[in-house]
């Protein structure tokens, strides 16, 4: 079984980021992201919501899709491979979105402190 090419691309570039940092945060997300399609992870706004009120001022890392069931009333950092549309407009105004990959780039700037894996 072949993976998408940007799962291979988004894959290596978070190896490469964790050879960098030596932080095992983007080696854990590497990880995740190599699974088998059938345990890839979707989270649901109203889970992602009582982790955000949990968790106030962290970046929330969902290493798979958000899905629209729900409300999303937290003011949040959301990461993740992609989000529904739906779920990306309840989250307008309330949370900022940034895809995996923009977080990645990211990587030598990333206080891992404040990142929590979702999933």
């Amino acid at each position: 079984m072949s993976k998408k090419l940007e799962t291979v691309k988004l894959v290596a570039s978070m190896e490469k980021a964790a050879r960098k940092t030596k932080k095992p945060l983007w080696e854990r997300l590497a990880e995740i992201m190599k699974s088998p399609s059938r345990h890839k992870i979707a989270v649901n706004l109203t889970k992602l919501n009582k982790i955000a009120a949990a968790s106030k001022g962290k970046i929330l890392v969902v290493p798979g899709k958000i899905l629209s069931t729900g409300e999303f009333t937290e003011k949040a950092t959301i990461v993740a491979v992609a989000a529904s549309e739906i779920a990306k407009q309840k989250m307008k105004g309330k949370a900022d979105f940034i895809t995996l990959a923009e977080f990645a780039k990211k990587f030598d700037k990333v206080d891992v402190s404040k990142v929590i894996i979702v999933g």
